[in-house]
């Protein structure tokens, strides 16, 4: 049996695992738990009504959130055609990126958005990146044309998402140091990005179970109608 902390064991205490909590009360409830050294990240999760074994029911996207995730995250740019709107990345090339990943297992950055004529080769580290989650897909607006938006928008706060084989997605909605309103606005942009993407074949309910935790803490369920579901 896994031995959770002193720290864990008593925020458990302060939570009703019996009780739906209203999103701010959770919120709130959250933020009250004593700190640890670094800044907790908040996550969501939301068990959905689709069955994943079927790829028309499965969900998959990219959004900003409102305000941000609390991470600066570092952009690789793989193009020839469109450098001159690649200026505000980390790190911009062609075959010469993909040659560094490959022989140098260079992996400093957390993103990557090419231009389509780059996928051909960017095809052929697919094994490689493919299990890391980094590659490029034009569903997530990481394979585009349009390089300078795609660049500020995860500079903003885009963030991914995407069903696992249960059914739930896990997402991260900002930091513990967030204040409650900047944390509940991103928890509400995220219900209402996976609900407007409802597939059109689930029936009835579509979101299951909502949950909120830090990266140390225990999870709290939350009431779904304090969030218009």
């Amino acid at each position: 049996m896994r031995k959770h902390s002193k720290m864990y064991v008593e925020a458990l205490g302060n939570v009703d695992k019996s009780k739906n909590y209203d999103v701010t009360e959770a919120i709130k409830v959250l933020k009250s738990f004593k700190t640890r050294k670094f800044d907790e990240s908040v996550d969501l999760v939301l068990n959905l009504n689709i069955d994943a074994k079927k790829t028309d029911m499965n969900i998959r996207g990219s959004f900003v959130l409102p305000n941000g995730t609390g991470k600066t995250k570092k952009v690789l740019v793989v193009t020839k055609t469109k450098v001159d709107e690649a200026k505000e990345a980390d790190y911009c090339g062609a075959e010469d990126m993909l040659e560094k990943i490959e022989k140098e297992n260079w992996f400093d950055f957390d993103t990557i958005v090419a231009t389509p004529e780059m996928m051909p080769a960017l095809g052929k580290l697919g094994k490689v990146l493919g299990p890391k989650g980094l590659m490029p897909n034009p569903k997530l607006g990481t394979v585009t044309t349009n390089v300078k938006d795609a660049i500020a928008n995860i500079k903003k706060g885009m963030v991914e998402y995407k069903n696992d084989s249960y059914g739930n997605v896990h997402m991260s909605i900002g930091k513990l140091s967030f204040d409650e309103k900047k944390l509940e606005e991103n928890l509400r942009a995220v219900v209402a990005e996976i609900v407007k993407n409802k597939p059109t074949n689930v029936k009835g309910t579509f979101v299951k179970n909502v949950s909120i935790s830090s990266t140390m803490s225990p999870g709290l369920k939350i009431d779904k109608v304090s969030l218009g579901l």
